[in-house]
């Protein structure tokens, strides 16, 4: 257990890099057993969920090597279709190694994994699509077990859009006889990254980005070289960042178009925000103004931006609505907020927030990754000292963000417990 100590009230200036994406490292990474070759992975963020799927990896028979934001992959080795319990627990994205499997050696057994308690995220979308391309599924004792002789395309509908459940279906069917068509499908970047990473492999995959992915198989993959796309997530965070502490911050390794929601609705709080190729730079003089926010899948606001985007318009100059919904549970952040002096109310999945002058350190505690976030931008924010607990959480997504924030000003201190 590990703690950020935080002194608030300084300006955040300078200008800061965006990592790779974490959201598009993972299923990449799951992406690669389907080939038994080398894959050079480039601009993988050193975070602990990427850590934990490198073990998940190596457990079922590959050979990794990690060196700074570089990952080379040789799965010649996979011999193994089962992924411990203990290592499923650790995160949620593991399941993304089911559609893999599948894919290449027609059978995989896995448990239900875990990760962050922001909602139920129900498996059933991943299994009936995998049922629709030829694969028998076993639930029992708390495992799934999905096996097949032969998989064959096949036209698969979501009834709703699931990221998870599309990048493991594109994954299980790049490799069945046929075609297989996505419909609903998830439009995500990391989607559109994944894609293009199975493409360099030998796939055979377009739509993605759209609601319509179509998918012709073929007999084999082989080993590719890719570099992710930069986390739009981690740089909506810092652009939150920039406009919480009134600062001037340059944010480098950018794709504005991803974060259009996120730059729009700061621009209607009165955040100045300007576009350049691959920059983005936020600055602010004054209070924001409240805003209204409600959570839809791509393209439109983010979810994983919304617990940040509520620590901002604490200190907003009016009132503003958020309502969730994508997680049920994504507002266990509201509870620590309030201890640092926030007035927000709860009406089911909608939260009011009165903005006020200023909040006030506490000691409060990161439930979840994006929380944990916010958590530390309302303590930037703060007039005096705030102690954070359970920071292993922001470590899943965020790599050393209390050094980038120390670099642009800030003052935190990482203590080891």
């Amino acid at each position: 257990m590990q703690k950020f100590m935080i002194m608030g009230g300084n300006r955040l200036q300078g200008t800061v890099r965006v990592n790779g994406s974490k959201n598009a490292t993972l299923p990449i990474m799951a992406a690669s057993l389907l080939q038994e070759g080398r894959c050079t992975i480039k601009g993988v963020p050193r975070l602990r969920d990427v850590a934990v799927m490198r073990d998940v990896l190596v457990y079922l028979g590959a050979s990794v090597a990690w060196e700074k934001d570089v990952m080379h992959i040789d799965a010649g080795g996979v011999n193994c279709q089962e992924v411990s319990e203990e290592l499923m627990r650790r995160m949620r994205a593991s399941n993304l190694v089911l559609g893999s499997l599948v894919g290449r050696f027609r059978r995989a057994k896995i448990s239900y994994p875990g990760g962050c308690q922001i909602g139920t995220r129900p498996m059933n979308l991943h299994l009936k699509g995998l049922q629709a391309l030829g694969a028998t599924i076993t639930e029992k004792y708390g495992y799934i077990t999905a096996q097949a002789e032969k998989l064959r395309g096949s036209e698969i509908y979501f009834d709703v859009p699931s990221v998870g459940a599309t990048e493991n279906l594109m994954m299980a069917a790049v490799m069945a006889e046929g075609t297989t068509v996505i419909r609903n499908a998830a439009k995500e970047p990391e989607i559109i990254d994944l894609q293009n990473f199975l493409n360099r492999m030998g796939a055979k995959i377009r739509g993605a980005g759209t609601d319509t992915i179509k998918i012709t198989g073929v007999d084999s993959l082989h080993g590719a070289e890719h570099a992710v796309i930069p986390d739009r997530i981690e740089a909506g965070t810092h652009m939150v960042a920039a406009a919480i502490t009134c600062g001037d911050v340059l944010i480098t390794n950018v794709i504005p178009e991803h974060l259009e929601p996120v730059i729009n609705k700061l621009r209607e709080a009165g955040i100045n925000v300007e576009v350049k190729d691959d920059r983005v730079r936020v600055w602010a003089g004054k209070r924001p103004l409240a805003v209204d926010i409600k959570t839809m899948p791509y393209p439109g606001f983010p979810t994983d931006m919304q617990p940040q985007f509520m620590a901002l318009m604490t200190v907003a100059e009016g009132t503003s609505v958020i309502t969730e919904t994508i997680f049920e549970n994504r507002f266990k952040h509201v509870m620590e907020l309030r201890r640092m002096g926030a007035d927000i109310r709860l009406e089911g999945q909608t939260a009011v927030v009165k903005g006020v002058p200023a909040l006030s350190g506490a000691y409060v505690e990161a439930t979840d990754l994006r929380a944990g976030a916010a958590l530390v931008l309302a303590a930037l924010a703060a007039e005096n000292g705030t102690v954070l607990e359970r920071v292993e959480h922001i470590d899943r997504g965020y790599e050393r963000l209390e050094n980038k924030y120390n670099a642009l000003g800030a003052r935190i201190i990482r203590v080891h417990k």
